[in-house]
């Protein structure tokens, strides 16, 4: 497994993995395929231009295994949280160790530099439970999307040289 930075050939892939975070949700609206696919396609171009907007200085990257794309991992890295911005796999590479894998290297980087970090999580995701063995708890509820943040903790190399 390794992390590249995302590339406009990219585009494809990550609009189709898109539309597997979704399937559950657009399998309940009765709607034709093709309308679920426009409706997809929208909202991925949506969520993406904002992502680049609103997070220009973020690290956009692919998750891959022996160079096939699986997955997606965006970091936003203020002065004071990291900012999980967005975390997908493919869902036959979900239940694998793959999220417990990344995240427990973004908890061990916040821990080293003493930061927090933030996420936002659909109410319902099963991700929950792997974020709130990690530590993170709610701190907010706007009925669309949980806002779930983990402390800054100290690390052991901080303790030692302070």
């Amino acid at each position: 497994m390794n992390l590249r930075p995302i590339a406009e050939a990219d585009v494809v892939f990550l609009r189709q993995l898109y539309a597997t975070t979704r399937a559950d949700e657009m399998a309940s609206t009765g709607w034709s395929q093709p309308a679920i696919d426009a409706f997809l396609a929208q909202q991925f171009e949506a969520q993406h231009r904002y992502y680049q907007e609103h997070y220009h200085d973020a690290q956009f990257s692919l998750i891959c295994h022996l160079g096939q794309a699986i997955g997606r991992l965006y970091v936003f890295r203020g002065p004071n949280t990291l900012n999980l911005i967005d975390f997908a796999l493919l869902p036959e590479w979900r239940g694998q160790g793959i999220g417990t894998r990344y995240l427990q290297a973004l908890t061990n980087e916040a821990d080293e530099a003493g930061k927090a970090i933030r996420l936002f999580v659909e109410p319902g995701n099963p991700a929950t439970r792997l974020y709130s063995r990690f530590g993170f708890v709610v701190t907010g509820n706007n009925r669309v999307y949980l806002q779930m943040q983990r402390s800054a903790r100290t690390s052991l190399a901080q303790e030692a040289s302070a």
